[in-house]
Order: C-alpha cells, then structure tokens, then sequence
C-alpha cells in the first residue's frame, strides 16, 4: 500500500466514525429520549476514544511527512497540508485531557440546557468555567507560543487575526452602531404588532413545507427536526439535516430560522461528490455563514422574494394578516430595534451581538475579564452597546449554546459571514436579475450560480481566495458598510 492509499484509508475510517458521532449527536439533540443520556455518554466515551487513537496514528503521520515533502498536484498538496495540521492539532493534546474534554462539552451542553430552561445561571456557571480553563489548556498543548485566541479564531476562519477582526469590528462600532441608535428614534414609524400574537404550529409547519419547495430543499435528501436552537447537520451530500424551534407568539421566528439553515444546507448539498468524506469537504465557517445570512437576508428579508410566499402565508394565516399588504409585511420584517436574542435580532443589529461576544471573548482568553460572574459582564456589555436591560439570563448569557460546546473564535464568524455575502451579493446582482429570479420562483438559477461561484471549491483553497475568485476582489468589508446604511436608510427615509 502506498503513501496516497494509506491516506485514503484514513480519511475514510475517521468519516464513518464521523457520521456515527453526527448521528447521535442529532438524535440526542432531537428525538432521543432524555432518559437515556447517561448510557449515550458512557458510549459515546469509548468511540471518542476508539476515534482519537485512529486520528493519531503515527504510521499515518509519518506517511504524511513523506507527503508533504513530495511533488504532487495542488490539490493532494493542500489536502495532506490539512491533514497534517488537523493530526498535530490533535496528537499534541494528551489522550486522557481530550477524552475529558470531550465528555466535559457533553455535561456542559446539558446543563446549558437545563440552566436555560430554568433561568438559572448558577446551574451552567462551573461548566462554563471548566469549559473555559480546559480550552486554554488544550491550546497551549497545541502551540504554546501562539496567543490561544489567535489560534482559536483561525480554527474557524482560516488566516483570520485578532488584528483583521479588531479592523472589522470597529467598522461595525464606528459605523453601524450610530446608525442603529440614529433609527432607534424612528422606531415607531414601522408597525410589526401583527408579526405578534399566537400563531398556531400546525400552521406554522404548514408554512414550513411551502418555504422548502420554494427554495427546493429537496426530502430525497433533506430532513427537518425541531431543537431549541436551531442547527443543521450535514452527514453527507444527499443527507442533511436542519432543525427550527416554534414560539407560538411570534410569526418571523421560525420562518427566517428555516430560510437560514437551508441556507447552509444547500451549501452542503451542493458540494463536490468527489471530496465527500475528506478533509477538503470541510469550509470554513464564515463561508459557511455567508451562505445562510444569503439565504436568510438578502434574499429571504427582500421585497421580491415574497411575491410569490406572502399571498400563500396569507392564506394560512388569514385572520392574523388579513389587513396586511406586502409593502407593509416587508418593513416588518426589516424593522431594526435593539433586543436581546442574537437569533431574532434584525439584520442591522446583529453583527453588534457579535461584536460583545468577540470582546468577551477576546477578554477572557486574555485574562482581562474574571470568569465569575460573567453573566453580569455579558449584560454590561448589551446596556452599553445596545441600550436593553437584561433581567434573564436565559435572554442573557444562555441563549446561545456555543460556549457550552467550547467553540470559542466562532461566533466572530456570524458577523464575518454577513459581511462576505454583501460582497457576493453585489457580484450576483451584476450577473443576474436576482429580483426578477426571487419573483418568478427560480431559485435553481440562483443555487447554479452559488455552486459556480462558492460552493464548488470547498477546502481546497482558502477563504480569501474563494472570495476573490468569486467577486474578482479582495475580502471588502465596506460592502457590508454600505449594504446595511444603504439599505435601512430607504427604509426609514433617512
């Protein structure tokens, strides 16, 4: 067997312990009853373990040293370069400190649950504490001479800095938050009661079911769940899976939770067959988040995109929307007002949430901020920025899971993914009549188009060229800027 055959056999053991893992991480999320958690995690245990002896095999990584140092075609070359990092990575961290830490995210995930049902911080604060000082631990395993931040953020966005984030979010600080509070005062010229009321489940799966033909997310290879919040899950090209969360009092929720997941499920799905199971199938998640925020705002929050969804919502809602013509839905739901959920924010206001998240997190791996009480600094932080008060943690510190799970350097990735699907939108509208597509339902022409431009490059290069073989420009964040000041101020005749 040679070096090339070695490191086929790799990547494919470790994607079927891959989807092992996927699957019951969904089920668990979804449909597994409670009652057997305690059984999963001792399980779960011995395939973690079982996976990270095959991840750190040392024939496999001295068949990667001689790899790397060989000629061959860019794409093998970028392949074992990851490969060799994601082996390092891992072989640095001590068995026995990896294994615990993955049965601390496992802990740590339900009592993030239990905390957030509950209002009770103080349930989750050990966790999140342990979470925090092992994620230290683990990155000076890794390298103990790069800033553990540094290294955290480009896990999720490669060739991302603290220096490139600071410049990106200062832009949000100086820029977008004036414009927030600008519009705070013309809040009341855009009327959403009617996006609030009870709004019957049933009715809303309904709904549900229209959104997905139109954007074709397609059953042959699509599956919906339900999860407090919301994910999807991509086990292979033809089978990925996404998950909403129902609130009976507000319409907009769920529907823009739905457009957002198969957002990135259609990211998924769209991917080369022909890297499915490899390394080079993985992106990088602020790509990945662009094409969810594409789905979810710039197309999903457009006028034209209702042409054709709003009569059918209507109908189905009948009583509630009756007296509300489409102009007036449209404004809905791009009003901008301050709040406290991440999830359900605006599209002007969201990259703000990220921007506390960064600067706590920032804080944090830079022993600027104690770990006690961090939920009073969280809620600091929204009284400053945003000017809301918070008076419950689950509205709080515990709406968002991802600390539990110890990814820190990923939330930055949301507002960064906002920001480089501006730049792709404006590339598209040059080539297509988005618009035009969004009314006539021809959402295959826009997908073809993403698949052409994004999704068919996946790993095997890096984000910044991605973009700039996309957009034939350099990662520009001033379209984001210009996008969102440009957009909001037509909405509100500024």
């Amino acid at each position: 067997m040679n070096d090339l055959q070695l490191i086929k056999e790799y990547e494919d053991k470790l994607k079927a312990y891959d989807l092992a893992l996927s699957t019951i991480y969904f089920d668990h999320n979804t449909i597994a009853p409670k009652g057997g958690i305690e059984y999963r995690f001792e399980c779960l245990d011995i395939i973690e373990k079982a996976y990270y002896e095959i991840k750190t095999d040392e024939h496999v990584y001295k068949a990667l040293k001689r790899l790397n140092n060989e000629e061959l075609n860019p794409i093998d070359k970028r392949r074992i370069k990851l490969l060799l990092k994601s082996f390092d990575d891992t072989k640095k961290i001590p068995q026995d400190i990896y294994l615990e830490y993955r049965h601390l995210q496992n802990e740590a995930a339900i009592s993030w649950q239990k905390a957030k049902n509950t209002n009770d911080y103080d349930l989750f604060e050990p966790y999140l504490t342990k979470i925090i000082e092992m994620t230290k631990t683990i990155c000076r395993f890794r390298n103990p001479d790069i800033d553990s931040y540094e290294l955290l953020l480009d896990d999720y966005e490669e060739g991302m800095t603290i220096k490139k984030y600071d410049e990106f979010f200062d832009l949000i600080r100086t820029r977008i938050i004036p414009l927030i509070h600008q519009i705070e005062k013309k809040n009341n010229e855009i009327n959403d009661d009617f996006i609030h009321g009870t709004f019957d489940i049933a009715k809303q799966r309904q709904f549900n079911e229209i959104i997905m033909k139109y954007l074709q997310f397609d059953k042959n290879w699509g599956y919906m769940s339900e999860y407090m919040h919301p994910f999807t899950n991509a086990f292979s090209v033809n089978d990925v899976r996404i998950t909403t969360f129902y609130h009976e009092d507000n319409l907009l929720d769920n529907i823009f939770s739905v457009i957002h997941e198969i957002g990135h499920a259609t990211y998924e799905h769209q991917m080369d067959l022909s890297t499915q199971g490899t390394i080079l199938h993985n992106v990088s998640s602020g790509l990945h988040e662009s094409q969810s925020r594409l789905f979810e705002n710039y197309l999903g929050r457009s006028y034209h995109f209702w042409d054709t969804l709003y009569p059918e919502l209507q109908k189905i809602f009948h009583e509630e929307l009756k007296d509300v013509d489409q102009m007036m839905f449209y404004k809905a739901i791009n009003k901008s007002q301050c709040s406290l959920i991440r999830t359900m924010a605006d599209e002007l206001t969201y990259p703000v949430h990220i921007l506390i998240r960064y600067e706590m997190e920032k804080a944090i791996f830079h022993d600027e901020i104690p770990l006690k009480n961090l939920n009073k600094t969280w809620n600091k932080y929204y009284e400053e920025y945003l000017h809301v008060r918070v008076d419950s943690d689950t509205d709080g510190i515990l709406q968002d899971v991802h600390w539990a799970d110890g990814s820190f350097g990923y939330f930055p990735t949301y507002a960064l993914g906002s920001a480089y699907s501006a730049q792709f939108m404006k590339k598209m509208n040059e080539d297509l009549d988005v618009d035009k597509l969004l009314s006539e339902g021809q959402i295959d022409i826009i997908n073809k188009w993403l698949k052409e431009n994004i999704h068919k490059y996946q790993n095997n290069t890096t984000p910044d060229e991605i973009i700039e073989k996309a957009t034939n420009e350099s990662f520009n964040p001033l379209h984001y800027i210009d996008y969102l000041t440009d957009k909001y101020s037509k909405i509100y005749n500024l």
